[in-house]
């Protein structure tokens, strides 16, 4: 079977959109990155933006694999639904973190988020192999994401 355009096209603009509208509202507090004492290992604010666009092209593609796979009916749109779910956790997350400040909620947020994309990457996995593979530097940019929150907490308290 070819790839189906449409549902492909479909699944890379939702998380793309997600993240768009998320940097949009937390636009105007992203300076607050620059701002606080930031840990070691600590990338630019302009890398940011990069590796997020390339992180929802893979989710995106990821999604479509599992939307179209053979799998049963049910099996895939389970895992859709926790793929759903995770997103919204994502497009909530610069709220607490930038829009809020609450760099401890936010760190609570992201194990939330970190959890959810475990449980995703696991269903996915299930679906399509090649979809669990693709959302796993989604889980180490996030695993990272976490120590830059923590860290940011810990040394702006």
């Amino acid at each position: 079977m070819g790839v189906r355009i449409k549902p492909l096209v479909v699944g890379i603009l939702i998380p793309l959109a997600v993240g768009g509208l998320a940097a949009l509202l937390t636009r105007e507090s992203m300076s607050l990155y620059e701002e606080v004492a930031k840990p070691a290992l600590s990338p630019p604010g302009w890398l940011f933006p990069i590796v997020w666009t390339l992180l929802y092209l893979l989710m995106g593609i990821a999604s479509y694999l599992v939307f179209t796979s053979e799998a049963e009916e049910e099996s895939r749109r389970q895992a859709l639904i926790v793929y759903g779910l995770q997103l919204a956790a994502n497009f909530l997350w610069p709220q607490l973190f930038f829009g809020a400040g609450n760099f401890l909620f936010a760190f609570l947020w992201l194990i939330l988020l970190w959890l959810l994309i475990a449980v995703t990457i696991a269903l996915f996995f299930r679906l399509s192999e090649a979809a669990g593979w693709l959302l796993v530097p989604y889980l180490l940019w996030v695993t990272f994401a976490g120590y830059l929150n923590l860290s940011v907490f810990l040394l702006n308290r």
